[in-house]
């Protein structure tokens, strides 16, 4: 696959900070030379990164995501590897070479009347690239973890987990937006109306949603489609983080206890992001989320949204997510 970039020991030792009498997470991840190479690894898990933030400007979002993944590296691959953390687990397998496409992206004009129609055309080389990516780690039986990026980027993950099952899945998004606006052109506002429109995903279920940022046609949507529920992120106002806990498992049961995980880091609250809130989630309450989120059936990990410039934290955040998913259940 041209348009990905295969990871070896050699291209991250430079941001490894080795220390006698410790081992970092990045000593001990693996790799592998080939996608087909995936199916003998005994690793569960694969993780890879999208470079991009075409998806969010397509959108008229914020950009900046377009080098979290880069970021998150450097804080990931230095965590410690200890009775806790098992680096094993893990593949490193690589992250889209995006250069050609946020190239493509830069040069176009705003004043141009075809603008986000062009950026929508380019998400769309991206969502190729993706959907091949996943498709590939999910016929290797693994799970992959995913950092963007743009939340355009569910569409790849949801559409290659559905090739590679040969059925639709089922998805849990923790999100401020519904990411269900109209099928125009493709952008990180619509990836779940576009695997709905093609039919890769059965049950729907949005935690967190925000009253202020949902168009009352989606909200008519929702309401009448019995494949998908929220919870609104006012009515969790008042609950106690157990409380939370159990609307979430409820969320998980509607859902049949299997499906992709999706986290937009739009959700939680003062976290550098294409659409920073100053009411959402805490960090904290994200970290136990996920932590719940691993006891069911978990096609893929995909967080997104996420910007790391001029927010050092974000990085490092990120890696606490990753960490916490992937840990085995002994602690």
């Amino acid at each position: 696959m041209n348009e990905f970039i295969l990871y070896q020991p050699k291209d991250v030792k430079k941001i490894i900070n080795f220390r006698e009498g410790e081992t970092k997470f990045g000593e001990r991840i693996s790799f592998v030379d080939s996608f087909e190479n995936l199916t003998s690894h005994p690793a569960k898990y694969v993780l890879f990164g999208i470079p991009e933030d075409i998806g969010i400007r397509a959108n008229m979002g914020r950009p900046g995501s377009s080098s979290t993944w880069n970021d998150f590296l450097g804080a990931f691959l230095n965590i410690q590897q200890n009775k806790y953390n098992y680096a094993e687990d893990m593949i490193l397998l690589g992250h889209l070479d995006c250069d050609r496409i946020n190239k493509k992206a830069f040069w176009l004009s705003k004043d141009n009347e075809d603008y986000f129609s062009e950026m929508g055309r380019l998400v769309e080389e991206i969502d190729k690239i993706v959907t091949e990516v996943v498709r590939r780690i999910k016929v290797a039986g693994k799970i992959p973890v995913c950092i963007g990026g743009g939340h355009n980027n569910s569409y790849g993950m949801i559409k290659g987990c559905s090739l590679a099952l040969e059925r639709p899945i089922n998805v849990f998004n923790i999100d401020a937006h519904s990411d269900l606006r109209k099928l125009e052109h493709r952008h990180s506002g619509n990836g779940f109306s576009y695997v709905n429109a093609e039919g890769h995903f059965d049950r729907y279920y949005i935690f967190g949603l925000h009253k202020n940022y949902t168009p009352q046609y989606i909200f008519d949507l929702m309401d009448s489609n019995k494949s998908i529920q929220y919870l609104l992120y006012e009515e969790s106002l008042h609950l106690t983080k157990l409380d939370k806990l159990v609307k979430m498992k409820s969320g998980f049961d509607f859902l049949r206890n299997s499906f992709g995980f999706e986290l937009d880091c739009d959700v939680i609250e003062n976290f550098n992001s294409s659409a920073i809130t100053p009411s959402g989630f805490t960090f904290s309450e994200i970290r136990n989320f996920i932590k719940l989120a691993k006891k069911f059936k978990v096609h893929y990990v995909h967080i997104c949204e996420a910007a790391t410039k001029d927010s050092p934290l974000v990085a490092k955040a990120l890696s606490y997510l990753v960490s916490d998913f992937i840990r085995r259940d002994e602690d």
